[in-house]
């Protein structure tokens, strides 16, 4: 194993454990970067100014240089460190705390009810992912304020936009991106009016992308964790008010985003090594909160835990300003399909992971069906 494989591992979390006990940070030779897997590392790393979240040199990935996915992607404040990002991302940050926690919540119960309604998860467990997937681009559009008609076609075009982000896209995969990419652009841009696809365009849009998968996977994991961890679940039957202790603990202890990557702009020290500029560094966020210098007892699930550090959002000034709003939309999802007849502790046995090189997001096989 290694952390990249680890992502989709059925338990990654023994190899996390032995990062943090031995190599909290460590170059790794044979993926060619740096990997953080320690708590006190990870932090060091996501906070050092000398850390950039694109290559210096390479501000927009190649394969999307000079098309729609490209321009959307060149503009996203979170994906950049140039100046005129750092001067765009408060207000970006300002406008998701700017929404209503209560809307939110209310937003996200009605689409679950509609999507549980349209696509019966509970007679058809395949279509669990098509469920995670939809709430959190249903629930994020309708805040932005688009059509309700237009929005299985909107998550049908993030979900394609979000594909071509990926590292190894497919040619078609890059294609079918930059196909969304100017649907979502030119859709935005008409309902907020603006005369051509700007930064505040591709950072709506961004709103939607970079809530889809790290959202799906969260309504995912909690799935799998109410199925494996037999106290809680008994303990939420009996207290449904308990559902977003549990689901906050899952951020930490089966967390949707693995990992994240930095890239030295500059040589120097950065947590304790050496480093050159240009070498990348793999921060293994998962490992992090595992990490007991972090969470006591980090293997236990504890949803009542005191004092939770979780670092799946990460820290410093690329954290994502969304974490309340994707916890909202989980808790909606959970207790929707927990409400129409999931039972957890039945599709436990029965999880394989969505292939990714960051993201941990479960599929459900049908009873039957090999896991």
């Amino acid at each position: 194993m290694d952390p990249i494989t680890a992502v989709t591992d059925l338990d990654p979390y023994p190899y996390y454990a032995e990062l943090v006990a031995r190599r909290p940070i460590h170059r790794d030779e044979a993926l060619g970067l740096w990997v953080a897997a320690g708590a006190e590392a990870v932090t060091a790393v996501l906070t050092s100014a000398r850390c950039r979240v694109r290559p210096p040199a390479e501000p927009v990935p190649r394969a999307l240089a000079g098309s729609p996915a490209g321009d959307i992607f060149g503009q996203l404040v979170r994906m950049n460190d140039g100046e005129v990002h750092s001067r765009l991302k408060p207000g970006v940050a300002a406008r998701v705390a700017s929404i209503d926690p209560a809307r939110a919540a209310d937003e996200a119960a009605g689409w679950a009810q509609h999507l549980a309604g349209e696509l019966d998860p509970a007679a058809h467990v395949e279509r669990l992912s098509d469920f995670a997937f939809r709430l959190p681009v249903y629930t994020v559009a309708s805040l932005l304020g688009l059509a309700p008609a237009a929005l299985a076609e909107i998550a049908l075009r993030v979900g394609d936009f979000v594909g071509c982000l990926a590292p190894g896209a497919t040619p078609e995969q890059l294609e079918r991106g930059q196909r969304a990419a100017a649907h979502l652009g030119e859709t935005v841009r008409s309902r907020l009016g603006r005369e051509r696809v700007d930064a505040v365009v591709a950072n709506t849009v961004g709103y939607l992308s970079q809530a889809y998968e790290a959202t799906a996977g969260l309504i995912g994991n909690t799935l799998v964790a109410l199925g494996r961890q037999r106290e809680a679940r008994e303990r939420l039957r009996g207290d449904g008010g308990l559902l977003p202790a549990v689901v906050r603990e899952v951020v930490r202890h089966d967390s949707p985003v693995q990992n994240t990557r930095r890239f030295l702009a500059s040589d120097g020290v950065v947590a304790g090594q050496t480093m050159q500029a240009g070498d990348a560094v793999l921060v293994v966020l998962a490992a992090a909160n595992r990490d007991p210098s972090a969470n006591p007892r980090p293997e236990q699930f504890d949803p009542l835990r005191p004092e939770r550090r979780a670092f799946t959002f990460g820290v410093g000034p690329h954290a994502c300003p969304g974490e309340a709003l994707a916890t909202a939309i989980a808790q909606a999802g959970v207790a929707r399909l927990l409400a129409c007849g999931i039972e957890p502790e039945r599709l436990a046995g029965r999880v394989a992971y969505r292939p990714s090189v960051n993201t941990r997001i479960p599929l459900f096989a049908p009873a039957g069906a090999p896991s």
